[in-house]
């Protein structure tokens, strides 16, 4: 379970172990998501160490908070984040993209820990929706937590989503966008601008939170935020780099779908010993 006490600078070593261990999973697998996975890691640890009610022991426990990973090929850090928490041996990551794994490139509901199969992208604040709706109903009082990329919510059914969410008042949904800027083909504001981004999610009757930097501190007031919200679903738009760490991933978007080879792996995992100092 998630405690607020929580000691930032051993997270900020958790998250660059967990850097590692994502390169060296697409690395083992020959494929994966670097990019993406590696701007999230601050995202996912905010939640599963400091927010989210949830208990690796009994992965469907009623009353958990819920996460849609709806940017779904994100798996190398999700499922070395879900390994660090105890969802699932750390060995079995040596399997991933492995014919017969569970630890497919995309997520699915068989992996302890994921509730929804994603991939598709533009799914999973709907599904997330769904859920939130489903608990005011039956009168829970778990919240619902939806990771999108921002490539992603350039398509339509994220933002019928948005006005099904303000419509609702499901103001027990958090929406976490991880707007890296970079898609797979170029950049997000010359494929199609999503500015002003705060304001768009605003007009759509939604609570908005910023956060930066890749910095704890403001991942978590920003999720406080979400628990004060009354009436309106919450959206944090979560300014990240795409690549972040290792100097010749970050910004670059061939690394959205590219695993390291044996150089390039051996040359990253240098560069974060040395922010181990």
């Amino acid at each position: 379970m998630p405690s607020k006490n929580i000691d930032i600078k051993a997270l900020k070593a958790k998250a660059l172990q967990i850097r590692k261990e994502i390169l060296e999973a697409c690395h083992r697998a020959g494929s994966g998501h670097p990019g993406g996975s590696l701007s999230s890691v601050e995202i996912l640890l905010s939640l599963y160490e400091y927010k989210m009610r949830h208990n690796p022991q009994d992965p469907v426990w009623e009353d958990r908070d819920r996460l849609i990973i709806s940017k779904g090929h994100i798996t190398p850090a999700v499922y070395v984040v879900l390994a660090h928490c105890g969802y699932f041996p750390k060995e079995e990551l040596k399997t991933f993209r492995k014919f017969g794994s569970r630890l497919q490139g995309h997520v699915h509901a068989k992996v302890p820990g994921i509730e929804f199969n994603t991939g598709s992208l533009g799914h999973g604040l709907s599904v997330a929706n769904g859920i939130a709706l489903g608990a005011k109903l039956r009168q829970k009082a778990f919240k619902v937590y939806c990771l999108m990329g921002d490539g992603e919510i350039q398509e339509g059914s994220v933002w019928e989503a948005a006005m099904t969410a303000a419509h609702y008042k499901l103001d027990n949904v958090c929406a976490i966008i991880d707007y890296n800027k970079i898609q797979e083909n170029g950049l997000v504001s010359e494929i199609k601008g999503l500015e002003p981004l705060a304001e768009k999610w605003r007009s759509f009757g939604w609570e908005v939170a910023e956060a930066g930097d890749h910095d704890f501190k403001q991942y978590f007031n920003a999720l406080d935020a979400f628990d004060k919200a009354k009436g309106k679903p919450h959206v944090i738009i979560a300014h990240t780099i795409k690549g972040k760490g290792v100097s010749f991933m970050e910004w670059d978007r061939k690394w959205h779908g590219k695993a390291p080879n044996d150089d390039q792996l051996k040359e990253a995992l240098a560069e974060l010993k040395l922010e181990e100092k």
